[in-house]
């Protein structure tokens, strides 16, 4: 039996670093690395596609489709009143977005995508501390 190529052992690694990092991880910050993650299979989808790989780019941008879903899952529409609506509405063009890419093979809205999903990053990593922790209902 061979000893496992470099490949499967910085897959193996990166398995284990994700999901350690997962558990260790406040839900503030599983937003983040949620975001993140589509922000990189967007990037990598991108280089794909230019180098005419388009199995992979849409698996890549399947997977990205997957990731939003997960970030709409994670809404909490009873706290959030509005807010969370117009931020499910927002996900939702971005899946569409990325489904239209997949079809159609338009770089550009993956530009489109990333600096919106950016600009909703960037607003979660502003939320001040104090305000990250669930609060407790009265008792």
């Amino acid at each position: 039996m061979s000893a496992p190529g470099y490949a499967q052992k910085l897959a193996a690694y990166q398995s284990v670093a994700t999901h350690g990092g997962v558990a260790a991880s406040d839900p503030h910050r599983l937003i983040v690395m949620l975001m993140d993650g589509a922000l990189e299979r967007i990037a990598s989808a991108r280089a794909l596609a230019r180098q005419g790989d388009h199995t992979e780019k849409a698996r890549l941008l399947h997977r990205t489709v997957s990731i939003i879903d997960e970030l709409r899952n994670c809404l909490d529409f009873q706290v959030g009143g509005e807010f969370a609506r117009n931020l499910d509405s927002l996900y939702e063009y971005l899946c569409r977005r990325l489904m239209q890419v997949s079809s159609q093979g338009n770089l550009e809205t993956l530009d489109e995508v990333s600096t919106l999903l950016n600009e909703i990053r960037t607003a979660w990593l502003q939320i001040p501390p104090e305000s990250r922790a669930a609060k407790s209902p009265p008792r």
